[in-house]
């Protein structure tokens, strides 16, 4: 896929392949201890995840961060899922998880948070109480964790988290993070506005969910890019969506009262986009009448392009099953794994959007 944007990112790439077994139905999504394998209902064309050359940062070896080399075949590994998979990037992501571990044989215990974060720290205290011997964590918030963190660290159990930072210490209190590059995806997403836009006017945010790494970087990356190459864009209206299709849907209902001639809206994800386009489209607005842009790279969003309601998809991919637990295999067999692993992230645009929506999710 060629981006239409300018990518900063050096395109030397390492292709982690997905395994075959890989369903993105919403059926093999639920929260339960399980070992056994997912059988595959949809395969997705290159839907692998890319890391840049260089993306692992400082590198962490298992005599640095304490604990002992284990078979990961032997191993049993917990799975912390932070939202309720209401929604395509969640349902990939856990459905990812659940297949890569079917696929090595690996034991997998799961958990899932419901949003609360109150109880995703209860999940993973619980899934140390049952003897885990590994963690994968996606995180709801990034603070907060110095409970887990403390009994993990007493038990030697390794943590790798995904999607979602936690502020600690790499390398002492996790092994690795995995996930993207979140201010460039906000540029990426400024740089898509501005050509949508000419580089005038005046645009809203739909902020993500506060309190993570991800909506404070989009954010940022997304109002330096516009401050750096369109003053002539103003950021007039900035309120959170949650990273909800419905919330974005009544938020931009609000936006259209207020600001009646919006020129263009960054969604800081496509499910908050799409709750856009059904209040735009409630309003009787036409496509295209309001640009549109988002990150994520879900089909339904991808489809909103191709049907001329969405500018631009920034893709932020969910697929972290075989990079998880090749990090967790490196890492348990003694090798050093990068701390802060940066996937690379492709785009959607008219020009693609058709022909590439076999690797969205």
């Amino acid at each position: 896929m060629k981006p239409h944007a300018r990518v900063t990112v050096t395109k030397t790439l390492l292709s982690i392949g997905l395994a075959a077994s890989l369903t993105l139905a919403a059926g093999c999504a639920k929260s339960e201890d399980s070992g056994s394998k997912d059988s595959a209902a949809e395969q997705t064309q290159d839907s692998g995840q890319k890391v840049a050359e260089g993306g692992g940062g400082e590198k962490c070896a298992i005599d640095a961060y304490g604990g002992k080399k284990l078979d990961l075949k032997t191993a049993t590994v917990g799975f912390s899922q932070s939202e309720k998979e209401a929604n395509p990037f969640r349902i990939a992501e856990t459905a990812s998880i659940k297949a890569e571990a079917g696929q090595r044989g690996v034991k997998l215990l799961t958990a899932n948070a419901q949003s609360q974060f109150a109880k995703q720290i209860s999940d993973v205290q619980d899934l140390i109480s049952k003897g885990v011997d590994l963690l994968v964590i996606a995180p709801l918030n990034s603070d907060g964790w110095e409970p887990v963190l403390q009994q993990a660290s007493a038990k030697k159990i390794p943590i790798v988290t995904i999607d979602r930072k936690i502020n600690a210490e790499a390398c002492k209190d996790y092994v690795s993070f995995i996930g993207s590059d979140f201010t460039e995806q906000g540029k990426r997403a400024a740089d898509q506005m501005i050509e949508a836009t000419g580089g005038k006017g005046e645009i809203a945010i739909l902020l993500g969910a506060p309190g993570n790494n991800v909506t404070t970087e989009r954010t940022k990356g997304f109002k330096d890019q516009i401050q750096a190459k369109a003053p002539g864009l103003k950021v007039v209206f900035e309120q959170t969506g949650e990273f909800a299709r419905e919330k974005g849907q009544s938020v931009t209902e609000q936006l259209i009262q207020s600001k009646p001639g919006i020129t263009g809206i960054y969604a800081e994800n496509d499910e908050m986009g799409l709750g856009a386009v059904n209040a735009l489209k409630g309003a009787g607005k036409k496509a295209g009448d309001v640009k549109i842009v988002t990150i994520d790279g879900t089909r339904n969003a991808v489809q909103g392009i191709v049907d001329g309601w969405i500018f631009g998809v920034v893709e932020s991919n969910p697929r972290f099953g075989p990079l998880a637990f090749q990090t967790l295999d490196s890492f348990t067999k003694g090798e050093a794994v990068g701390e802060n692993i940066v996937i690379q992230d492709s785009e959607y645009a008219a020009a693609n959007a058709k022909s590439d929506i076999g690797k969205a999710y």
